[in-house]
């Protein structure tokens, strides 16, 4: 007998229907590619997601969370690609008070989304700023390089810094052999 594995997972209520999808759409799509069962209750804003395979559990978790933080399906269905994967920093445990969240969100975000778009360009992932989280999705290199960047930036960094820092690591990661050896 196979052994079954599950997950709580608490979600926004507002993004529970875009978890769910146009006649459950969405959330079929989710079972049928990490051949999980999806539980949602929506009073209490929890879904539970069940199955028997413990890395398709967890992709399915990495799934709904980024869709529950913001993300378009289309964008965390590329979680299913083996070498991409799903990060998010809590603003709370970093900002002081709610003005100071404030901040940092825009900062992030820049004037009319310029440097949250320089930075996904920058590292090839997507950003989503929701709630108290910011969010990113995409290759491991480019993520880990994000996360970099979103904390310079955090930390009070200039713009201008932190883009030059971001070319520099993509100029040297660009003449990177594919296996990651030098020699």
């Amino acid at each position: 007998m196979m052994e079954s594995y599950s997950y709580d997972l608490k979600v926004p209520k507002e993004r529970l229907p875009i978890i769910i999808g146009t006649k459950g759409k969405i959330k079929r799509k989710i079972e049928r590619e990490t051949g999980t069962v999806l539980e949602v209750d929506s009073i209490e804003g929890v879904i539970t997601v069940t199955g028997d395979d413990g890395l398709k559990l967890m992709i399915a978790r990495e799934i709904i969370k980024a869709v529950a933080r913001g993300f378009n399906p289309d964008l965390a269905f590329l979680l299913l690609k083996p070498d991409y994967s799903f990060e998010m920093i809590e603003l709370r445990d970093i900002a002081r008070n709610k003005n100071d969240m404030q901040r940092l969100k825009g900062r992030i975000i820049g004037e009319g989304g310029k440097s949250r778009r320089t930075i996904e360009d920058l590292t090839e992932t997507y950003i989503s700023v929701y709630g108290k989280t910011i969010s990113v999705i995409g290759e491991i290199a480019g993520v880990t390089l994000c996360k970099r960047a979103l904390s310079m930036i955090i930390q009070g960094s200039p713009h201008a810094s932190v883009y030059t820092f971001l070319e520099k690591q993509r100029r040297k990661m660009k003449f990177m052999p594919e296996d990651g050896n030098l020699l």
